[in-house]
């Protein structure tokens, strides 16, 4: 009589596992809202999903800042949507900076691979954390914090940054600052800058007003 019963339990239980749903791999064919996309039907899911292939080779770095980001993230990468990571890959040319900003959705963790790079971030207490970091070494930048990423050599440097979220979202002082139509009469209000700097950094990143 205990082994039907144990057999019994075990097609119970084998069945709850399976009633479990693995992964929710994006359907990028429908909106995307702020749990991220709404799954793709398990019988077109392939291998590829889960796969990516584009932290390979390295983001154009002739711009500006002299940086690249490639992100692996749930719109590039459809695998990752609803698992709660993400992964990017940072390229910095000499000279490059990623410039202070904050991921309102993630935490992040960065590990560089080759040549020397100054990070940091600034808590809400205004206390200042950096350090150069060297290969092999890894920072932790907790979510919404405004950080930075300096190539600190004379040579590229190149990290790969994980993120707590498939979508750590991403806003970047700067532009936020002068990459739009923000008054310039507002921005020097709320941040002592003199007009004539307001509207030289606006011209840079292309902002008016």
């Amino acid at each position: 009589m205990i082994l039907p019963i144990f057999i019994a339990s075990l097609l119970f239980t084998s069945s709850s596992f399976a009633a479990v749903q693995d992964f929710c791999v994006g359907d990028l064919n429908g909106p995307e809202g702020p749990a991220g996309y709404s799954c793709k039907k398990v019988a077109k899911v392939t291998v590829d999903d889960f796969v990516f292939s584009g932290l390979g080779v390295g983001g154009n770095t002739s711009n500006i800042i002299k940086a690249a980001v490639t992100p692996a993230f749930s719109t590039q990468f459809p695998g990752v949507n609803g698992l709660g990571i993400s992964i990017a890959r940072l390229d910095l040319a000499a000279g490059g900076v990623i410039p202070m900003h904050t991921h309102p959705g993630a935490s992040e963790v960065l590990v560089v691979v080759q040549g020397s790079i100054c990070a940091g971030f600034i808590s809400s207490a205004n206390a200042v954390y950096f350090k150069t970091l060297m290969k092999g070494d890894v920072m932790v930048f907790p979510q919404g914090l405004l950080h930075f990423q300096i190539n600190a050599g004379g040579s590229p440097a190149l990290a790969f940054a994980s993120f707590g979220s498939p979508l750590p979202g991403l806003q970047i002082l700067d532009f936020a600052l002068f990459g739009n139509n923000l008054p310039t009469e507002v921005i020097e209000m709320t941040t002592f800058l003199d007009a004539a700097t307001i509207k030289k950094l606006k011209g840079v990143l292309g902002g008016s007003g």
